[in-house]
């Protein structure tokens, strides 16, 4: 979801840092499966190299542990008012697994890179090429190309040989250049400042936030933990209109109450919630990330919880017992609401950071 004035009330059509063995077993399964841009009929691109900690190289809000943060003073507030508001997007916690996070190594291709009318300036940015992995996809498609006007089509790339993320939003590949409303690239070794790529400014996705390393996919499921925190959406009119908190740098469209949260909030999973209660390891994997890391809302849409496509992770959802209703006995009341920041008023004036360069 994107930022500014044009966007206001426009909300998402679509529904939808730990360190151990869990975490490197779960990036050895992914750069052993890196179909994607890995073939050599593709040009000649070699499987990533993918570094120590992947996407979560840095110290970031994403990666620190919530568990025992602070609870927010108006917790059980917010969250009753998001009870009586409906609660999650369809009344319960679903998961859209339909965004693909996709892997470049040397000698995957780069096409050009164009604006889209209405771009998102200055809060995006302007990449000359943008690295398309043979075999790839945008969200919810059989391949590149996608309907922007019907669609979010983003499309995600772990760009490895230069440790970049690169997010694209409104995406889609035409005559051979990829056409987005948005493009963002994320460093994967820069620990961000409070204002991340610039207070009030909006990225690939409306809260400001990266998104590929809030997915979580069904290689860490398998690997037994998921050690960041977890994107999670709210329709637009069950968050505070008018304010985001951090780790948030902006809002798209939030249209509801003063007693809702806001744009950026975090939530934690109660730690007396009864893991049992859930229908397989799996969904209990991903429970106990909700305890630890806890989730912060980064968009406005239906379906609350984002893992990655399987199609490019080497375990399948199926595999692990995590299907789009795992968490379905979840309810507003099963979390509280940790305390990070106060509001911030929504402007929509994006002033880029002034970010030093990396060593």
């Amino acid at each position: 979801m994107p930022h500014a004035r044009s966007a206001r009330g426009r909300g998402r059509a679509r529904g939808r840092s730990g360190r151990g063995r869990s975490r490197a077993a779960g990036l050895l399964g992914l750069a052993a499966t890196l179909a994607v841009g890995c073939a050599r009929e593709d040009g000649g691109a070699r499987a990533p190299e993918i570094p120590p900690g992947g996407l979560h190289q840095a110290a970031n809000p994403w990666t620190a542990r919530v568990d025992a943060a602070p609870l927010h003073p108006d917790s059980a507030r917010m969250m009753a008012a998001l009870a009586a508001a409906g609660g999650f997007g369809t009344g319960e916690v679903r998961i859209d697994f339909t965004i693909a996070l996709l892997h470049a190594g040397e000698g995957v291709p780069r096409v050009p890179f164009v604006k889209r009318a209405g771009y998102y300036d200055p809060d995006c940015d302007a990449p000359a090429d943008f690295p398309l992995p043979a075999g790839g996809a945008a969200e919810g498609q059989p391949g590149y190309a996608c309907d922007a006007g019907a669609n979010d089509c983003h499309v995600l790339v772990a760009d490895w040989p230069r440790n970049v993320l690169r997010e694209a939003f409104g995406a889609s590949l035409e005559g051979g250049r990829l056409v987005a409303r948005c493009a963002v690239e994320w460093e994967l070794t820069r620990p961000y400042p409070e204002t991340l790529r610039g207070d009030q400014c909006t990225s690939a996705d409306a809260a400001g936030l990266p998104i590929a390393p809030l997915l979580f996919t069904a290689d860490e499921i398998a690997a037994g933990e998921i050690a960041h925190a977890i994107r999670f959406i709210l329709p637009n009119e069950r968050m505070q209109a008018g304010v985001f908190v951090r780790p948030a740098t902006h809002a798209g469209a939030p249209s509801g109450g003063a007693d809702l949260p806001p744009y950026g909030t975090r939530l934690r999973l109660r730690a007396d919630y009864p893991l049992d209660r859930l229908p397989t390891d799996g969904a209990r994997v991903l429970a106990r990330a909700l305890q630890r890391h806890g989730m912060i809302l980064a968009d406005g849409g239906n379906i609350a919880l984002t893992g990655a496509d399987d199609r490019f992770t080497e375990r399948k959802w199926s595999e692990v017992g995590v299907d789009t209703r795992a968490l379905q006995a979840l309810a507003p009341g099963d979390f509280e609401v940790v305390d990070t920041s106060g509001p911030i008023p929504l402007t929509y004036d994006c002033a880029r950071a002034s970010l030093p360069p990396l060593p």
